[in-house]
């Protein structure tokens, strides 16, 4: 399963952030590729602990159901999937500081381990592993990549 514990997978993303430009056009959705960049930063925030999202009251009872469907397969989360609303960025944020908030925190993710990862439930999905939370973070940066054709 692809996660972002594993090295290659960790080195395969920041390739892909790289050749992420500001013109990149989105395939779908309403971000722009800052705003993509920013907004994946924000998710990962959670991942280490650096910030606590708000649980979404119903979508944590449909989350646990919908959980095992989601991260028990290396299936790429489907176009348009929905968002929390706590790490939507609005505006134009610099794509460069972004990316290199991005890929710190990628690093930290990956050089801390299980031990370095958040406590706190998901928003939508409720209490993770360190292993699922690695799955998930991997899958949610290749959403977005994809999203712009990177």
């Amino acid at each position: 399963m692809r996660n972002l514990y594993d090295a290659a997978d960790a080195r395969e993303v920041k390739e892909r952030l790289a050749r992420l430009t500001p013109e990149s056009a989105r395939q779908w959705g309403k971000m722009n590729a800052a705003q993509a960049v920013a907004h994946s930063a924000a998710s990962m925030e959670w991942a280490v602990g650096d910030r606590t999202p708000p649980r979404m009251v119903l979508a944590s009872l449909l989350g646990r159901v919908i959980k095992k469907k989601v991260l028990g397969n290396d299936a790429p989360f489907r176009r348009n999937s929905p968002t929390a609303p706590d790490p939507i960025v609005p505006g134009q944020p610099n794509i460069d500081i972004e990316r290199n908030r991005l890929i710190a925190l990628i690093d930290r993710f990956t050089s801390s381990g299980p031990s370095g990862c958040t406590k706190d439930p998901h928003s939508f999905f409720g209490p993770l592993t360190p292993d699922e939370w690695a799955i998930l973070t991997y899958k949610h940066l290749d959403h977005h990549l994809r999203q712009f054709g990177v």
